[in-house]
């Protein structure tokens, strides 16, 4: 993937986060920020559903239309983040800094972090 194609991912990112600070009047993705985390994580499911589905299809139409589904959970993914304040170059950056350690190990890891979180909060 070329940096120009990833070009139109950060427009589309720019975009959300202009749409979550202004909410214009008719915006698909205003109506959604404002039904918030339901509205939201409602449409994530639904097209996590559809991807899985889509991936299961045969042949150049069964491809495209899992492009074309990725596309949407991509998109639905990114207004989340927009109306949760997070920018998608933070996910890059958690991304990388994941690279280059086993995805067993990181959950591990995951794990002891959150039982430290929680054995240090039920002392307090």
């Amino acid at each position: 993937m070329t940096s120009q194609s990833l070009e139109s991912l950060n427009r589309l990112m720019q975009t959300l986060q202009e749409r979550a600070e202004t909410r214009p009047a008719g915006s698909y993705t205003t109506r959604l920020m404002e039904g918030g985390v339901t509205e939201i994580g409602s449409k994530i499911r639904e097209e996590a559903e559809e991807l899985i589905e889509a991936a299961a299809e045969t042949g150049d139409d069964g491809r495209q239309h899992f492009i074309y589904e990725a596309g949407d959970l991509l998109y639905h993914t990114m207004v989340l983040l927009a109306w949760r304040g997070v920018d998608l170059q933070e996910i890059a950056q958690e991304l990388a800094r994941r690279e280059g350690t086993s995805g067993l190990v990181e959950k591990a890891n995951r794990g002891a972090d959150s039982d430290s979180i929680s054995s240090s909060s039920e002392s307090e």
